[in-house]
């Protein structure tokens, strides 16, 4: 795809708003900002900053001497950087929608960080491009709205464990670095966010279908409440007999990352025996 580079359109400042439709706050603390710059483990060569707006993160994370790609689909917004960050040695801003973007041809298909301030509209679906790049991907560091935060790093037997939780935990390691009140934005959001690292963990393949694994996983929390036994039934519909088994008697949310992998082999078994 052809990447667009920053323009050079002049914004006054003082009428440059936060648009609902892009999902923008804009975070006017510094020194948040610095933790969240600095919250990945070590000086990647090159890092991805998704929806940058005014620059607050964009900032710190130049002063770390990395090779930064600043990706933001608001024109005005990229308009506004090249205006206040024009020379910048380090950067790179792209025009361009992150969820539209080959990920492949920001740095040539060589690994990066993948860190933001992350457009709450659209955060489960950045997640999904995180884990459909995950081979580029070794780190990621995101603020995300609270409730979404919790729920990337909550395990088995919580309330807040579901279909995201699962996903990316088969593949990376999540830890809630820490809370931001709603009052460090500009214009404040209705909730409360969460600041999180995903840390990618070495095997990058999972020893079942991965496709399976994403539809039972899916298809299991689709009805959280009711047990496996009646949602994944239309699996077993030539083998009947194993839904019997004491392990189809739990709900989703009793289920590990492991035990999941295991229950997607026991169907692709299943499935071949057809």
């Amino acid at each position: 795809m052809q990447l667009s580079i920053i323009s050079q359109q002049t914004i006054n400042l003082e009428v440059l708003k936060a648009k609902k439709s892009f999902g923008q706050h804009f975070l006017h603390r510094d020194d948040v900002a610095r933790r969240i710059a600095s919250s990945l483990t070590q000086p990647y060569a090159r890092v991805l900053e998704v929806g940058p707006g005014k620059g607050m993160l964009t900032r710190h994370l130049l002063t770390q001497g990395r090779e930064l790609v600043a990706v933001e689909a608001d024109q005005d917004m990229v308009s506004y950087l090249a205006q206040h960050f024009q020379g910048q040695e380090g950067l790179r801003v792209i025009a361009a929608d992150f969820l539209q973007t080959d990920l492949n041809d920001i740095f040539a298909r060589q690994s990066f960080a993948l860190i933001g301030n992350f457009p709450y509209n659209i955060s489960s679906q950045i997640l999904f491009r995180l884990l459909d790049y995950r081979h580029l991907i070794p780190e990621m560091v995101g603020m995300f709205q609270r409730e979404v935060a919790v729920r990337i790093v909550s395990g088995p037997g919580n309330k807040d464990y579901g279909i995201l939780s699962v996903l990316l935990q088969a593949f990376y390691e999540g830890k809630y670095l820490f809370s931001v009140d709603r009052s460090n934005f500009s214009p404040p959001p209705q909730v409360q966010s969460g600041v999180v690292r995903l840390l990618r963990k070495p095997l990058q393949a999972l020893p079942c279908d991965e496709v399976l694994f994403r539809q039972v996983v899916k298809q299991s929390f689709g009805q959280r409440r009711k047990m496996l036994r009646n949602t994944l039934k239309s699996f077993f519909e030539h083998q009947p007999e194993q839904l019997q088994d004491d392990f189809f008697l739990q709900r989703p949310e009793q289920l590990s990352v492991q035990q999941f992998i295991e229950l997607t082999q026991r169907i692709e078994e299943t499935l071949a025996a057809r």
